[in-house]
């Protein structure tokens, strides 16, 4: 028999944490699946999240969980969901090791896996000096020589945001560059370089990108590079329980984190392009305190 709960937490990062503190501090019976592999692992530090600006992840992470644990209707299992299902009374969760756990309602704080490009040295770099958020990382690498590896509308985002803390910009399309006349306008009109030159490889020190090392042999110097990745969601259970996906390919979900299947819920980078970890805290925060609302209003 499986053991039950009123609500379970697939995810254990910010978001995941921030929901489980709303529902515990109502005294819900939750319990968190996560199995250790948070997105921004690599990342050294966070940056642009109020009394944590500058704090490691890892150790953002542990104070949460820290916080969480003392509510003593929180329970945590270390471990990877592999399977969910509707039931009578609500919903079913397999993990990879075998146990069975039940609960009224879901919530998917799952986040989702980049897909980097096939770039030697890149995925060393990645969350580090590659990077993709001006918001998190743009500060530490203001006035310093930098890239963005991208092309089109893409592209010229970054060149909006990140013309504003450095006049040393470089764009690689890595081939064909994929501007309209106007914007190819714009970016000389802001005197910044476009490189239609595939790249080869980067050369870095323990990620700290040194040069851009172009197929033709050419060879450039970058303190940072832009990019925003592809992705793909970390789990599998919320499409195939029925869960709304957007051509974006995050998960669907209304202004109270609801996604299209009654019951269950999404927070964080799964379903969000504002990947920060103030926003999955915030998010969360607002999941615990809509299922909660649920809860209470199928019971009173």
């Amino acid at each position: 028999m499986a053991a039950a709960y009123e609500v379970i937490i697939i995810g254990g990062s910010y978001a995941g944490l921030s929901a489980a503190m709303a529902l515990g501090r109502s005294l819900r019976q939750v319990l968190i699946v996560d199995s250790g592999e948070p997105c921004n692992a690599p990342t050294p530090h966070s940056h642009n999240f109020l009394t944590q600006d500058g704090s490691r992840p890892s150790e953002i992470s542990r104070i949460a969980r820290e916080q969480v644990s003392a509510y003593e209707t929180v329970t945590f299992f270390k471990g990877l969901a592999t399977k969910g299902g509707k039931t009578t009374d609500g919903f079913d969760v397999h993990v990879e090791t075998g146990e069975r756990f039940s609960a009224a309602k879901l919530i998917f704080a799952t986040g989702i896996r980049d897909q980097l490009p096939n770039i030697a040295g890149f995925a060393a770099c990645w969350g580090k000096s590659a990077i993709h958020c001006p918001y998190c990382h743009g500060y530490e690498f203001r006035g310093k020589s930098t890239a963005v590896l991208g092309k089109g509308e893409p592209a010229m985002h970054y060149a909006l945001l990140v013309g504003n803390l450095t006049r040393n910009l470089t764009i690689l399309t890595n081939g064909q560059p994929d501007f309209s006349e106007e914007q190819t306008a714009k970016l000389r009109e802001h005197n910044i370089t476009v490189v239609e030159t595939e790249v080869s490889m980067i050369e870095h020190t323990d990620g700290n990108l040194e040069n851009v090392i172009f197929k033709d042999g050419r060879k450039l110097s970058f303190d940072a590079l832009y990019y925003k990745p592809a992705f793909q969601q970390h789990c599998r259970i919320p499409a195939a329980l029925g869960c709304g996906i957007n051509e974006q390919g995050y998960i669907v979900i209304d202004q109270f984190q609801k996604t299209t299947v009654d019951g269950v819920y999404a927070c964080g980078d799964n379903s969000s392009a504002m990947r920060a970890v103030a926003n999955a805290v915030a998010a969360g925060n607002l999941t615990g305190a809509a299922v909660n609302k649920q809860l209470a209003g199928e019971r009173f």
